[in-house]
């Protein structure tokens, strides 16, 4: 069944992001269409293979961007409210960007895990290890206002540890482009909460020279903000 297709089992550790992707999936495409009921937290919980928890997450961050509704009573539920024709509550993006989402997503996941990589495998000194851990720090204290600002220093300083101007200047402009596209879909708690968590193992692993780890923790990481650009602007 299409349904099936749609709202399979989420693949790995983005789990959070990719059952926003899948949900926003199966409402874009019109698997469930305006006005008609979502199945239950249950039903979507058993059919991605996450928890009930995650589900209510997803779903709560679909209602505040505008997509579905929640609705009390013996025939409640959570029901789909988007229309294709309407303006989305979230930031219109430019449709130039919205064409070069898969080329930006692309370029970053060939740029950022071989620059951790490259980080973990150099001999930092004192120096670049503290303020790598400032920076770590400075991302996990940051309010909704400022995140975006620090998870980009981050990024940038891990890319800076490489020592290669050129390959800074890749990363600052695809991270340029990448927030434009980020500043159009809504800041989700969830999602901060569990890429703080991944921008923590990826520290580790290169303060502990680790380059296999530390591409594996980016790629992942990359891939959970990847979940949420296609679901809400692909």
């Amino acid at each position: 069944m299409v349904v099936d297709a749609v709202l399979r089992p989420v693949r790995g550790g983005n789990v959070y992001e990719e059952a926003v992707e899948r949900l926003l999936q199966a409402i874009k495409l019109g698997i469930v269409p305006q006005g008609e009921r979502l199945p239950t937290e249950r039903d979507l919980a058993h059919r991605l293979g996450v928890s009930r928890v995650t589900v209510r997450g997803a779903l709560r961050a679909l209602q505040e961007a505008g997509f579905v509704e929640s609705r009390r009573g013996r025939y409640g539920g959570t029901f789909v409210v988007y229309r294709p024709e309407a303006q989305p509550r979230h930031k219109r993006i430019p449709s130039d960007l919205a064409a070069a989402l898969s080329d930006v997503l692309t370029l970053r996941s060939a740029l950022e895990p071989g620059a951790a990589a490259l980080a973990a495998a150099r001999d930092l000194g004192p120096r670049a290890r503290a303020a790598l851990c400032d920076r770590l720090r400075r991302t996990e204290t940051a309010d909704l206002a400022a995140y975006r600002q620090a998870d980009s220093w981050l990024h940038l300083t891990i890319a800076e540890l490489v020592g290669s101007p050129s390959l800074l200047a890749a990363v600052a402009d695809v991270r340029a482009r990448i927030n434009e596209l980020l500043d159009a879909i809504p800041l989700l708690p969830p999602n901060i909460e569990h890429a703080n968590a991944q921008h923590r193992a990826i520290v580790e692993a290169i303060l502990a020279g680790d380059p296999d780890e530390a591409r594996r923790t980016m790629e992942e990481h990359l891939e959970g903000t990847a979940a949420l650009l296609r679901g809400f602007l692909g």
